[in-house]
């Protein structure tokens, strides 16, 4: 296998940060309005220093029951929220279709923590949307520093900024590919 870099979107930073960690291949992470915790931290506690972001009061909570009959909690942006909450920046077609479509994700996803942080010791790359309304911002500039990011890039958009504007996305994950290439 060779040279990987990886790129995680909102919780998916959480997923890449642990799924790096010990992996050599692994050359850079691209976290894009996304979560950074440390090993220890979970989203929640990390996301507890700064102000609450909006999404949080636009959630609707779902319980359900695993096949072993334990049970959970899923967690859905409510559809008439989405737009104002999560993806501003889109036209309103295509938030309702967002809305109607959404996976959830499981509450328990919040509180889990992480027992390794791969940005510790990997290069990291960080775009903020200045208007992010599911992540706070703040939040994701503290996370960049912590990390000594190697390139951190504030843009105005929403929390899919991956949607709504994909050629930065694309600018900075070609950017740590890029990097790794020449800097080896």
């Amino acid at each position: 296998m060779g040279p990987i870099v990886l790129v995680g979107h909102s919780y998916g930073g959480e997923v890449i940060s642990q799924a790096a960690v010990g992996n050599d291949n692994v050359k850079a992470l691209v976290y894009i309005n996304a979560i950074m915790p440390a090993a220890g931290e979970s989203f929640s506690s990390l996301s507890a220093k700064f102000a609450p972001a909006p999404l949080t009061k636009a959630l609707k909570q779902v319980p359900f029951r695993n096949g072993d009959g334990s049970t959970g909690t899923d967690v859905y942006v409510q559809p008439d929220k989405l737009h104002q909450v999560f993806a501003a920046d889109l036209p309103t077609s295509q938030t309702n279709l967002m809305g109607v479509t959404q996976r959830p994700i499981a509450l328990s996803a919040f509180a889990d923590k992480l027992t390794g942080a791969a940005w510790r010791n990997k290069p990291v790359y960080a775009l903020i949307g200045r208007q992010d309304q599911a992540i706070n911002p703040a939040l994701e500039l503290f996370e960049a520093k912590r990390a000594n990011a190697r390139k951190t890039v504030e843009i105005n958009s929403s929390h899919v900024s991956l949607v709504s504007h994909p050629q930065a996305v694309k600018n900075l994950i070609v950017d740590a590919a890029e990097d790794y290439m020449w800097k080896r």
